[in-house]
């Protein structure tokens, strides 16, 4: 994220000396992306954060695939995905390609006995359901319902839940996911077109700092492989950081949407972007004025990107059918657009209240076997006129 936050204590010039109370020097770490080109932050530790003791075991955690080139439209039933206690377990895999997979989770029960790390993919997390808080090794996060979490990658964290019932909606990123450009200036400031600007993130705050030394299980994932390493130091043992790379929070319901006289194409909706897709959030706006508009969006065709709508609340109004947690995917190579007798209701509405998170891939989606297992197989035939 393009600017600047700094946290705890940190010394006046980055590589100096830095000493704690005692007199020894807490640990640097350069934490940056992109080699030495991307974003980044100075981080101090009170340990050396290069202490591996044991390397437990390995193991595999690839989605299974059941169609790996697909045509066919589908809806997915979300909230058919069964809750699991363990957070790591509920994520199920249900699209995915070369550069990201889109996860459903319905975890019940807070990270206890491990902390996690994922070593090659940003991770957005969309609340759907639940609260808590989003604990960090560079500060924590408080969520809630419509909160989107961005995690950079090499982030360690737990989440916290408050109770049992919760829905999460992920995107994991190989790509860097970033602000969209078109929203920024070229120093990086989010300008007055944006339908959000900086004073809607949270950044971490309540940094928990550990001076410990034991046995600390961090499940790292790697590829699609989770490896079980323990180290000798807690893995909260951060005293300050200051820079560019740390996870924040920014709400849908602070998304502020841009409409006009008539129909707006789904770029005005785009919350982040990435080299490989992007993120667009759809929110309760006023319909286009034009007096002769229609607000239901026109039959478009997915020539260059796979489409993916995740519904999250309010009246799908050109969908038939849709409830909160369903997942449509169109796939790229034929058109869509809304189902028989939408446009014509749609005609003399002032607003909606809609609100959906979608995902525009640019290079086509696989189904797995636990997208198949809540798939509605005859979606693709609901533009049929009966």
């Amino acid at each position: 994220m393009p600017f600047y936050h700094k946290l705890g204590k940190i010394p006046p010039k980055r590589h100096t000396q830095f000493r704690k109370p005692d007199g020894s020097l807490y640990s640097e770490q350069l934490f940056g992306t992109i080699g030495f080109d991307g974003m980044y932050s100075n981080i101090y530790h009170e340990n050396r954060p290069t202490q591996v003791k044991e390397i437990k075991k390995q193991y595999n955690v690839a989605p299974k695939i059941s169609k790996q080139n697909n045509i066919q439209s589908f809806r997915f039933k979300g909230f058919e995905v069964k809750p699991e206690k363990d957070y790591l377990d509920s994520r199920k895999t249900v699209l995915t390609n070369s550069d990201c997979s889109i996860i459903l989770a319905a975890p019940q029960e807070s990270q206890k006995d491990y902390f996690y790390k994922n070593t090659n993919a940003d991770e957005l997390i969309f609340i759907h359901k639940g609260t808590g808080k989003l604990r960090t090794f560079l500060g924590n996060l408080d969520f809630k319902y419509g909160d989107y979490l961005l995690i950079p990658r090499g982030i360690i964290y737990k989440m916290e839940f408050d109770t049992e019932d919760n829905r999460l909606f992920i995107v994991e990123s190989k790509r860097p996911i970033y602000t969209p450009k078109r929203y920024r200036n070229w120093f990086g400031q989010l300008l007055e077109h944006s339908p959000y600007c900086e004073r809607d993130i949270r950044k971490p705050e309540e940094l928990e700092t550990y001076d410990e030394k034991g046995e600390f299980l961090i499940k790292v994932k790697k590829g699609d492989d989770i490896f079980e390493m323990v180290y000798a130091t807690h893995p909260f043992d951060v005293v300050g950081y200051d820079g560019y790379n740390f996870p924040y929070a920014f709400s849908i319901h602070d998304f502020e949407p841009i409409t006009g006289r008539i129909h707006q194409p789904p770029p005005v909706h785009q919350t982040f972007e990435t080299d490989a897709f992007v993120v667009c959030s759809f929110v309760p706006r006023l319909y286009d004025y034009h007096p002769l508009s229609i607000p239901a969006p026109y039959n478009h065709s997915n020539i260059d990107s796979d489409e993916v709508l995740y519904y999250v609340d309010g009246d799908f109004m050109s969908r038939n059918d849709v409830a909160a947690g369903h997942i449509s995917l169109h796939p790229a190579g034929i058109p869509h657009g809304p189902h028989p007798g939408a446009a014509e209701r749609s005609i003399g509405k002032t607003k909606t209240d809609e609100l959906a998170v979608m995902v525009d891939t640019f290079k086509p989606l696989q189904v797995t076997e636990d997208a198949m297992k809540i798939a509605d197989d005859t979606y693709y035939q609901s533009w049929l006129d009966h």
